[in-house]
């Protein structure tokens, strides 16, 4: 059975997230192309970073749509999602566009599962890795290695390019 690639869409500006201090979004796209390179079950498409303004699930997913309606779509995300998925832009034409599935750890607290079933999302179980974007940022503002926490390409970009320091 023939399957689509997982396709990972960095964001050019997170509006939850705009004024912190994070890589430039080429910077993201370079670190999740050398991430994903050369295995066939993933792409990453740079569409978000190469439309100007704010990042928005919504314009990405009826992008999507437009280009192959005809197509079932899945929005991947975090359990940290379901929490703040009602203020996100136009959450109800998200569900229309896409099945929102949550990965989860396990670790999830019993209200943002609740959360994720009254948004009508699915779950999806993942095994666990105690890895965050923010432990590695700190890890390398400290000056301590990130070797196994990110791949070896990815590690070397961050150090060549002195990200989050």
């Amino acid at each position: 059975l023939e399957h689509d690639p997982l396709t990972f869409v960095p964001a050019a500006t997170q509006p939850f997230k705009v004024g912190l201090v994070s890589a430039a979004a080429h910077d993201r796209l370079a670190m999740v192309g050398l991430m994903v390179d050369g295995d066939a079950r993933f792409a990453v498409d740079a569409m978000e970073i190469e439309r100007d303004g704010l990042s928005y699930t919504v314009d990405t997913l009826t992008q999507y749509a437009a280009a192959a309606p005809d197509t079932e779509r899945f929005l991947l995300v975090g359990a940290d999602v379901p929490a703040t998925f009602g203020a996100w832009k136009s959450p109800e034409r998200i569900l229309e566009l896409a099945t929102v599935v949550v990965l989860t750890r396990g670790t999830e607290d019993e209200a943002s599962l609740e959360e994720a079933g009254r948004w009508g999302f699915r779950t999806l179980g993942s095994r666990r890795v105690d890895v965050s974007s923010t432990e590695v940022r700190a890890r390398v503002r400290a000056g301590q290695s990130i070797r196994g926490f990110v791949p070896d390409a990815v590690a070397a970009y961050i150090e060549s390019a002195g990200l989050y320091r």
